[in-house]
């Protein structure tokens, strides 16, 4: 234990690191709870029982191991690149603002048209961080496009129940962040 805490360095404690630890224990305590990916998933609870927490707690909430895993990985990797080049204060204000806006979004499109939804994940905000990089970086657009089209269609048409329309939200919340913040 002693070597572990010694390897660790200043710049294992980013903004970035310390979501993805936040989430992984937001996901296992969701695990440890009777119908805890109800109560911490968005979904009509929000409304019925005040709910008030649900458009944050949506964005560490998950709908298993496999959806936290690449969820975690796509937020190092972009949260990384954002924190890095724009600086903390800018990925914690991109990631919050746009994941919580986008939950809010979602719950609209959850109320008026599908209120049997339990929306878990932070998808919504990682492709938030998506829209961001792409409107910065005009050779990386088209590309980030493309995926998150594929991860937001590709699940629907194999019969995957997948929050498309989180994954569209967030990633026009990021563009429009990008171009008010740039």
């Amino acid at each position: 234990m002693k070597i572990m805490l010694k390897n660790l360095s200043k710049s294992s404690f980013t903004a970035v690191n310390i979501t993805i630890v936040i989430t992984v224990l937001m996901y296992l305590a969701q695990e440890s709870i009777t119908r805890g990916g109800l109560y911490m998933g968005l979904n009509m609870y929000f409304v019925v029982y005040d709910f008030w927490w649900q458009p944050l707690t949506t964005m560490f909430a998950h709908g298993g191991l496999m959806h936290l895993a690449m969820n975690m990985f796509v937020l190092f990797q972009f949260g990384g690149l954002i924190e890095k080049y724009r600086g903390t204060k800018e990925f914690l204000l991109l990631y919050f603002v746009c994941g919580i806006l986008t939950s809010l979004i979602s719950f609209a499109y959850i109320y008026f048209l599908d209120n049997q939804v339990n929306l878990v994940g932070a998808s919504g905000a990682i492709c938030a961080l998506l829209g961001y990089v792409a409107y910065l970086d005009k050779s990386q657009r088209s590309g980030i496009i493309t995926w998150v089209l594929l991860i937001s269609v590709a699940p629907l048409l194999i019969g995957m129940p997948i929050a498309w329309y989180a994954h569209f939200i967030g990633l026009g919340l990021g563009f429009i962040y990008a171009m008010i913040r740039r």
